[in-house]
């Protein structure tokens, strides 16, 4: 019996119900059906995509028509949880106009539920501008990643008393705008636990203390695939880049010892090694060739 869709107003509910909110990224269709098979509320396409998919050094490179290949992407593999796309850098800060055409691309042509952006007090206004079209938010205050070069690198936010009060009046702001959500990125987390409690949005956190409402981890960091990629924040549920390495290892091996593929993998002409059911490849539910 498939699941029920999670939805704006049931992820909203959660605050009340003291339920956290698990989201992580995904950019492809085969981790987006891997992960919302394994009960995630909420997979972000992030423009994190810009650094573990692309290879950059930040998000900026990015583009919207990235955004949305990745999205259409990734919902072919969503069934259950929300689907959130990031709008990446300069998409929707020359204006509320600006901001709703590209989140109305990304909605129409990438399949999102909802956009995320970055932003404060200054984006208090188009938050409104797009929930005031329908269209569903998810803000992000704290650490912006789209503004590493203004504030001079990926470094926590809100360790001084001026800019914790900045950082408090931007997630009230993008609240009262109406964002059904906020990530809170790299601070402390008693700023966190403020916010948190000051907000009546849920928030959710990444390096942000377990104070939040929920938590988001790059679904490549995670697993242990990014290997240089070492944060206080985060915690490995894998180790695949080894295992990937490994298996890739022993691939390579086999090919060169003359190994693989073996009779077993191969087909003879009147058929004597063919599996029992005459075919090469079966396919599996999902459409996919399985050999």
């Amino acid at each position: 019996m498939a699941q029920k869709k999670i939805t704006v107003p049931k992820l909203i509910s959660y605050k009340s119900k003291n339920k956290k909110i698990v989201m992580v990224t995904a950019y492809d269709a085969t981790f987006s059906r891997l992960v919302d098979r394994a009960n995630v509320d909420m997979v972000l396409v992030g423009d994190s995509l810009g650094m573990v998919i692309q290879g950059h050094d930040s998000t900026l490179p990015v583009t919207l028509d990235d955004v949305i290949y990745h999205s259409r992407a990734v919902s072919r593999g969503v069934e259950r949880a929300h689907l959130c796309g990031d709008m990446p850098f300069m998409t929707y800060k020359v204006s509320p106009e600006q901001a709703l055409q590209s989140a109305g691309r990304l909605m129409q042509e990438g399949r999102v539920e909802s956009v995320k952006l970055e932003g404060g007090i200054e984006m208090a206004d188009t938050i409104a501008r797009l929930t005031a079209a329908g269209i569903p938010v998810v803000g992000h205050v704290g650490l912006l990643p789209q503004s590493v070069h203004a504030v001079g690198g990926f470094k926590m936010q809100g360790r001084n008393g001026i800019d914790r009060v900045r950082i408090i009046e931007d997630a009230r702001a993008v609240a009262e705008a109406g964002a059904f959500c906020i990530i809170l990125e790299s601070m402390p987390l008693e700023l966190a636990r403020t916010i948190t409690e000051e907000v009546d949005v849920p928030t959710i956190g990444i390096g942000a203390g377990p104070h939040c409402d929920g938590q988001v981890l790059v679904i490549y960091d995670m697993l242990g695939m990014n290997e240089d990629f070492t944060p206080r924040f985060l915690k490995l549920y894998g180790n695949l880049g080894q295992t990937i390495r490994e298996a890739v290892d022993e691939y390579a091996g086999e090919v060169r010892r003359g190994e693989y593929p073996a009779r077993e993998h191969s087909v003879s002409v009147d058929g004597s090694d063919q599996s029992s059911d005459n075919r090469i490849y079966s396919v599996s539910p999902d459409k996919t060739p399985v050999h």
